[in-house]
């Protein structure tokens, strides 16, 4: 409907509309947001798909648009959770950085981004083992190849000093002790530990012990605690 003169109605200029793929963006960002908040409160077995609805705004019918069912907006949930870790991760490091020093950074960002978000971190390294136990597997095996790819983009590449898989599931496990203590903000503070075993494979016991030593001056600098 238009006025005399070709001018649109006041309701199309005074009430513009989101366009459908935006509005339906916007809608499955705040149901998969709805999703992580209520499993940190919840978990995942006592979230039920009202508890979504009701921390999203959104109606039933919405969310069964977007999503199939309960576990299909967990997966989208903890697929938005790992891309924001990688890309933390990435983000800390610098074209310059030699790959022990950009693994230190990428891991303090992480560590980082954990802390102040405590509801992704008890998704992915809580929940989604108990979900789907392959799935923090998954997430290694993208991983060592990236870790791989840096050393020998530097030119640096040796074979592995030991496991991957096993030192990164011990990096999880002291992380995820501190989650489940509800201690998710003093993450930072395994810096130290995490450099070391994420590094050790890679770079060996001397490699990894200096980039620790180097974590722990760092928290002790940042705590006003003389090296």
């Amino acid at each position: 409907m238009r006025k005399q003169g070709g001018f649109e109605t006041g309701r199309s200029v005074l009430e513009p509309t989101l366009p459908v793929d935006l509005s339906a963006q916007q809608q499955r960002r705040r149901i998969v947001d709805a999703m992580i908040a209520s499993v940190a409160e919840k978990t995942y077995a006592g979230t039920t798909i009202a508890d979504i609805v009701g921390h999203a705004c959104v109606s039933r019918t919405t969310f069964y648009k977007r999503f199939p069912d309960k576990r299909a907006c967990f997966d989208a949930a903890l697929r938005q959770c790992v891309a924001s870790l990688r890309a933390t991760g990435a983000a800390a490091i610098d074209p310059g950085d030699t790959p022990p020093r950009a693994i230190h950074k990428a891991t303090a960002a992480t560590l980082e981004l954990l802390a102040a978000e405590p509801g992704l971190a008890h998704l992915v390294v809580g929940e989604a083992v108990n979900v789907d136990p392959s799935a923090l597997g998954r997430h290694r095996n993208d991983l060592v190849p990236d870790m791989r790819a840096l050393w020998e983009s530097r030119g640096e590449w040796v074979e592995p000093h030991s496991d991957p898989q096993l030192a990164f599931g011990r990096a999880q496990v002291l992380i995820f002790d501190k989650i489940a203590a509800g201690k998710a903000a003093e993450l930072p503070r395994l810096l130290p530990e995490i450099v070391y075993l994420v590094l050790l494979p890679f770079g060996g016991h001397e490699v990894a012990l200096a980039q620790s030593r180097l974590a722990a001056r760092e928290i002790g600098a940042a705590n006003g605690v003389a090296a």
